[in-house]
This record gives C-alpha cells, sequence and structure tokens, in this order.
C-alpha cells in the first residue's frame, strides 16, 4: 500500500489552475524528489498532499484514508511538513522551536515528558544544532534557522516527511548533511521521504524515485536511472543536456546542459 496518493487532483490559486486531473502515487520506505522548472506545480503538489492546501477537485489518500477526515492531530502523527521559507515567532530558542515538534504526541497539558526530551536531544545531535539550542532562532543564518526546522520535522518522529527545497540557504557541505540524514532516516527506519528539489544531480544521488512536472502534469516517474535521461530533461526543462553515470555512486548526472531554443537559433 502507498503511503500517500492523490487521485484527479486538481488545485487552483483564484482562477489560475495550476493542477488539473493529476494523479500520484508516493511509493512507501522510498526517498522521493520532485522535480521540475519553477512554476510547474512541485510546491504546489506538495502542499495538497500535505493539507496545506485544499484540492478544488480529487482526493488525497494517507495510508489508504482520505486525509481531510483525519484530524490535525492525527494526520501530524503520520506526517510532517516541512515548507518553502518558514518563519517562527520572535524570541523563541532553538531548543523552544524543536520541542514543538512533540505538540502531537503529547496528552492532558502539554508537557515534555521523558521521552519527549530524549528524541528533542537526538533531532538536535543529528542536526549538527545541540550546541545553538539556547540561541534564538532569529539570531541564527539563513543555513542554520533551516536546520532548525528540519529537526523540528525530525522530532515529530513521522513515518513520512515532506520537504519543499531542504537545501535552500545551505552551502555545499550542509547540502550533503541535511540529504544523507534524510537517507539515514529512510534506511534505518524506513521513514517516507517526499522533497521538491531543483538540483537535479542530488535529487538523483540520494532519491530512489524521481517524479518530473512541467506544467501541473507528471512527464516521467520512476528510477533516477529512468528520469535523469537527455530526452526527459529536454521535454522537463527545455535543455540539451550530457548524462552520464557518476563513478562514485552509479547514479545519473547531469555535466553539462545547454538551451534547446539558443540550439536552434544557431542551426
Amino acid at each position: 500500500m502507498d503511503s500517500i496518493r492523490a487521485e484527479n487532483l486538481a488545485i487552483a490559486y483564484d482562477e489560475n489552475t495550476i493542477i488539473e486531473a493529476l494523479n500520484l502515487q508516493i511509493p512507501r520506505g522510498k526517498m522521493t524528489a520532485i522535480i521540475g522548472p519553477n512554476g510547474c506545480g512541485k510546491s504546489t503538489v506538495l502542499k495538497a498532499l500535505g493539507r496545506i492546501l485544499r484540492p478544488r477537485n480529487g482526493l488525497v489518500y494517507l495510508n489508504g484514508k482520505e486525509i481531510s477526515t483525519l484530524s490535525t492531530r492525527e494526520v501530524a502523527r503520520k506526517m510532517a511538513i516541512l515548507p518553502q521559507c518558514p518563519t517562527a515567532p520572535a524570541g523563541l530558542t532553538v531548543g523552544e522551536l524543536v520541542a514543538y515538534g512533540r505538540f502531537p504526541h503529547q496528552r492532558g497539558f502539554g508537557k515534555l515528558n521523558a521521552e519527549d526530551r530524549r528524541i528533542i536531544v537526538w533531532a538536535l545531535a543529528v542536526s549538527g544544532l545541540a550546541e545553538l539550542q539556547e540561541r534564538f532562532v532569529d539570531l541564527l543564518s539563513g543555513g542554520q534557522r533551516q536546520r532548525v526546522w528540519i529537526a523540528m520535522a525530525l522530532a515529530q518522529q513521522t513515518e513520512l516527511i515532506l520537504l519543499d527545497e531542504p537545501t535552500t540557504y545551505l552551502d555545499l557541505p550542509h547540502q550533503l548533511e541535511v540529504l544523507e540524514l534524510l537517507g539515514d532516516l529512510n534506511k534505518k527506519q524506513g521513514s517516507t521521504i517526499v522533497m521538491v528539489l531543483h538540483d537535479l544531480n542530488l535529487a538523483a544521488r540520494f532519491a530512489d524515485y524521481m517524479i518530473a512536472m512541467r506544467d501541473g502534469a507528471i512527464v516521467c516517474q520512476g528510477a533516477p536511472g529512468e528520469v535523469m535521461v537527455p530526452g526527459v530533461l529536454r521535454d522537463v526543462f527545455q535543455i540539451d543536456a550530457e548524462v552520464v553515470n557518476e563513478t562514485r555512486t552509479g547514479r545519473p548526472v547531469c555535466v553539462t546542459y545547454d538551451l534547446v531554443r539558443s540550439l536552434s537559433s544557431h542551426s
């Protein structure tokens, strides 16, 4: 059974239809990367899957149940979502923000118990934030803030994590740290990870499954070797790409590319 799927999904902002009649299945226990050009609907789909956006038509199912029928707390126990550029109230420390990830699991007056504290310490440690837990979030760098939000999602301890551009603001080493951390969660705990990524090579390196979108529709989906091919990249991004298999990972890598229209204009 798929962890999350959408049937006949249609999404619009006012009268502007972004997604129309989209069917999507996310494989359970895999890392999935959604790729595509700006404005193609990647983030819109992720928001609909995470119940941030209400679709105009169609249904989203979480573990076989229609997500709109579930309570907010029940959804939050099963799925964490990290949107683009999240903001925190002023005056919160790193530790306090990460602790919010435990809210769906708390009972009664919402006090943290020993298990909550253990998980918060773990989330801070694996995110490289243990030494910053007393710092105010609004005084951190963009990259540090991004890691705090990821730590909060990790503290939520869900079987499904949706992330919209999780490597935003991060330099190359920290991009790798975040994606390796998500990869460890996937492999060691069986977490299903769904990411919107702009970097094609990072998507192909870390994802088990890729979904390529253009103009609100899925152009191609499958293993990285099936999606990261010149024909698909031409259709999706309008680029003429050279793709090779990287020697260390065996994964496909886009080594260079040209705009298709620039090639045709010189022919």
